[in-house]
């Protein structure tokens, strides 16, 4: 086993190998804290037969035990892997894909397993690190070792690998890829970081990374590795020479043509003429499918060399722009009706279709995470069909391309949203490709910003994209173009994106096709790259430069409400039952969090302030002379009992629902209905009494509680509970309620029929029934008492 250690900004972190996975061609554990990653890679000995192409596949996986958890789902298992593990195995492949050898097409694989997780260390850079351990340390021909770091900067100081407290209040967050002598790739956001700013950053990151790359010299220096022999597909000679001269100048004419289509398809020809050619030449000298791929390989090699040395030798570019020159650019607002906003971006033969749709926070993305459940409230999905490229294709699942262009389009708009309190929407939004000819990724940022101002969102500035591209000729000298083309990023050293503000960047990435590029370089590209970004911000503004005032009509209003933490389980209820009647009966939907927060969101403004009175009213105590509008929940012979506000409920009387006598109950209302209601009384229990709204003339705050159902004889127990008083049933015996006293007097009568079984309740000044002293235990005027007051005819 070979094993080293050192110190790296005040961490431990240590390489290992020959203990794990030894039958791998190269295989290591790479420690830092609790984190602990495997790495391991293994390549096939030959190439298959006809291969055109490397064919290096990097995948990145977490293991729920890393963490002492078990995955959710029924299954229990690890699954497909997650976005952010579809994007973390395309930062490692990035900056691992050039360094093969030129015409090495083993296909090989390169696995990292998440063994150990540690919430304070950041994975990405240590995962790029122990990937370049592996390949370096195993017989695989490769140019490494590289290493990654994370780099954050916090109160204007720069900080490498930065724990979450750290991530958070920093406002640059780059994932820098480096060797020795220069950067291999960088992916990261900013708060309008100036180009300065950025330097700094990426200065640090390579400073910060070089410690990585001496550990890994280190455990290389203790082992013999012998790498083995390349098994390198390079063209022969002599049929090299003999197509280009069949081919060169044909090839120059067709790409001389600016139109896409039109040069795609000359070029086509070309390929074909000179396949055809040589076919009938070589064919009968056998394995004429391997010739045919090396012919094609090289006819391809040949269109590089052309593009290339077009640029250098006439500063003109394939489709006829110079180097520094944007393609045309168009804009067209609010073509989508059903959206909420929406916008097209058109640049040169590049065209994104933008949709924003607003949600609530029902609408948020919940995920799992090695840290628990978590929720994102903004959104941005890229689509890029076939047909964007004029080509024949199967439909199959969302794939890692549109996932990491997808995220750099996010990551260039999220540092632009508003603050969440002041705008609480769920925003998606959705890029659909209609064309592809370089850079859709910062086509959907554009049309992505456009459409968002369209739906009202109030983004803190307009956010424009563009991709850079650099050419280097055989002596270094570089050559940076604006706004890249398919072709030139094809066969150029290297991609460069950058989106941003009119004051600064909000997403930068950077990959390459060679070993490094050097700080001069990427200040060079930085200033280009904002010429051209602020000439696109320019043209969008020229249509579209401010969001609108509000949103429209069709998208959710949401409210907010504060309640008391301790009793948000008077808002939900037994079972969410509470919460549940809530939206059953507005329409809204309401989301709880924990902190307190209720968010109340609907299409009706209406429906809002109806399920927030009505939560209002939950937290509010009940009080005598209040006004509301109950809902009956059950009726009884004597009355019903209304649901003044979820969970709370008071009688109301049938003497108390209209100002003439009825028979029944069910001959006004039905349960379900809802009916304006008082507070006529509340006995010191917190029952309530009610009263319709258009009898509260009649209340008497003074009334005394009332007892059960009266009859004949009054109430079965009496009234209050010190002394009896008439039944609740005014019409049968008792009054309203009694007075709290021995006695118990009778209320005041609603009205003042004859009353067949037991005359009209006692008013006033007549007794109803004698109730029970439950403080002395004696009778006073018995359990039962048959004394009510009769009318006298």
């Amino acid at each position: 086993m070979y094993t080293h250690e050192l110190k790296c900004s005040g961490k431990t972190i240590s390489v290992e190998t020959g203990k794990w996975a030894k039958q791998a061609d190269g295989a290591i554990v790479y420690r830092c804290g609790k984190l602990t990653l495997l790495a391991t890679v293994c390549a096939e000995k030959e190439a298959r037969e006809g291969q055109s192409f490397f064919p290096l596949s990097v995948d990145y996986r977490e293991k729920f035990y890393s963490s002492g958890r078990i995955p959710g789902g029924y299954f229990k298992r690890e699954n497909r892997p997650g976005e952010h593990e579809t994007l973390i195995s395309r930062l490692i492949d990035r900056p691992c894909r050039p360094l093969f050898p030129q015409g090495y097409f083993s296909e090989v694989q390169l696995l990292i397993t998440l063994l150990s997780y540690d919430p304070k260390e950041p994975v990405e850079g240590h995962a790029i690190t122990a990937a370049s351990a592996a390949i370096l340390l195993s017989d695989i021909p490769w140019e490494g070792p590289i290493a990654g770091v994370l780099v954050g900067r916090v109160d204007g100081k720069f900080i490498s690998d930065p724990n979450p407290e750290e991530r958070e209040k920093s406002d640059i967050e780059l994932l820098i890829s480096g060797s020795k002598d220069g950067v291999t790739m960088i992916e990261g956001e900013s708060k309008e970081s100036t180009n300065e700013e950025m330097l700094e950053a990426i200065a640090f990151g390579h400073k910060a990374l070089q410690p990585k790359i001496e550990l890994q010299e280190k455990v290389a220096s203790q082992m013999n590795i012998v790498k083995r022999k390349l098994s390198l597909r390079l063209p022969d000679p002599s049929l090299k020479e003999e197509l280009h001269s069949f081919a060169f100048e044909k090839m120059k004419e067709a790409n001389l043509t600016s139109d896409k289509s039109e040069r795609e398809e000359k070029i086509k020809k070309v390929y074909e003429e000179s396949i055809q050619h040589f076919e009938e030449k070589l064919k009968d000298q056998g394995k004429w499918d391997a010739i045919e791929s090396e012919l094609k390989s090289e006819l391809h090699n040949i269109e590089y060399l052309i593009v290339r040395a077009q640029i250098f030798e006439k500063g003109i570019r394939a489709d006829g722009r110079k180097l520094d020159e944007i393609r045309d650019i168009s804009v067209e607002m609010d073509v989508i009706p059903g959206a909420h906003g929406s916008s097209v971006f058109t640049r040169g033969q590049t065209q994104s279709l933008a949709t924003v749709t607003l949600g609530s926070k029902m609408d948020n993305q919940r995920y799992e995470t090695l840290e628990g459940e978590k929720h994102r409230s903004f959104l941005l999905h890229y689509n890029f069909p076939p047909f964007s490229t004029g080509e024949v294709k199967r439909m199959l699942a969302t794939g890692r391309r549109e996932i990491g262009h997808g995220n750099l389009a996010l990551r260039s708009l999220k540092n632009v949203l508003p603050p969440e309190k002041d705008f609480p929407y769920v925003i998606r939004i959705v890029s659909e490709i209609l064309e592809s000819n370089g850079s859709s990724s910062m086509a959907s940022v554009c049309s992505g910003s456009l459409a968002m101002m369209a739906a009202g969102v109030p983004v803190k500035a307009a956010v424009s994209g563009i991709a850079m591209g650099l050419i280097l000729d055989d002596t270094g000298k570089p050559a940076i173009l604006s706004d890249i083309a398919g072709l030139e990023d094809h066969f150029g050293d290297m991609d460069f994106k950058l989106a941003g503000t009119s004051k600064g960047i909000t997403a930068f990435q950077l990959d390459l096709k060679v070993k490094g590029v050097s700080l001069d370089i990427l200040k060079e590209a930085l200033q280009a790259a904002e010429k051209g970004r602020l000439h696109i911000l320019e043209k969008m503004n020229e249509t579209f430069s401010k969001p609108r005032a509000d949103i429209p009509d069709t998208a959710p209003r949401i409210d907010h409400l504060q309640v008391d933490t301790g009793r948000i389980g008077e808002l939900i209820g037994p079972g969410g039952r509470i919460i549940r009647e809530i939206m059953e009966r507005t329409g809204a939907e309401i989301n709880v969090e924990d902190s307190g927060v209720v968010t109340i969101a609907s299409s009706s403004s209406k429906s809002n302030q109806e399920a927030k009175k009505i939560i209002e009213n939950i937290f509010r105590e009940p009080v005598s002379g209040e006004s509301y509008e109950g809902v009956i929940k059950r009726i009884v012979d004597f009355g019903a009992f209304v649901e003044i506000s979820p969970g709370k409920e008071g009688l109301l009387h049938i003497s108390k629902m209209s100002d003439s006598r009825l028979e029944s109950v069910t001959d006004l209302y039905k349960e379900g209905d809802k009916v304006p209601v008082v507070i006529n009384n509340i006995d010191h229990s917190g029952k309530m009494d009610l009263l319709h709204r258009d009898l509260q003339h009649l209340a008497r705050p003074s009334d005394g509680f009332s007892g059960r159902r009266g009859g004949n004889t009054g109430g079965r127990d009496g009234g209050g509970r010190d002394g009896g008083g008439g039944g609740r049933d005014s019409r049968n015996g008792g009054g309203f309620r009694s007075s709290r006293s021995n006695g118990g007097g009778a209320g005041r009568p609603q009205y003042r029929p004859r009353d067949r079984d037991g005359g009209r309740g006692g008013d006033r000044d007549n007794r109803g029934g004698g109730g029970r002293d439950f403080h002395s235990k004696k009778d006073s005027g018995g359990r039962r008492h048959s004394s009510s007051a009769r009318r006298r005819p």
